[in-house]
């Protein structure tokens, strides 16, 4: 798909810069930058929907069930250097 975007200058000489050393075009540079940021943020509604969550909630275990799970992880044969 084809679209007309606004780049300040210095931003696009540094593209046109780049896109030439890695041997690219600059539409392909454009879009695998894109997509890097695009999978940099694809977390970030549900990262903030749990801090919101915990920011109500207490995140701490109950005392017996944080006692349980401690009892079970000294029955599992697993050595400090495994983990």
């Amino acid at each position: 798909m084809k679209t007309a975007v606004s780049i300040p200058d210095p931003i696009f000489c540094a593209a046109e810069s780049l896109a030439k050393q890695l041997g690219m075009s600059r539409s392909e540079l454009f879009a695998r930058a894109v997509e890097t940021y695009i999978e940099a943020h694809k977390h970030d509604r549900l990262r903030e929907a749990l801090v919101a969550v915990y920011n109500e909630e207490s995140s701490n275990l109950e005392q017996g069930l944080a006692q349980m799970q401690w009892a079970s992880f000294a029955q599992t044969s697993f050595s400090k250097d495994e983990w």
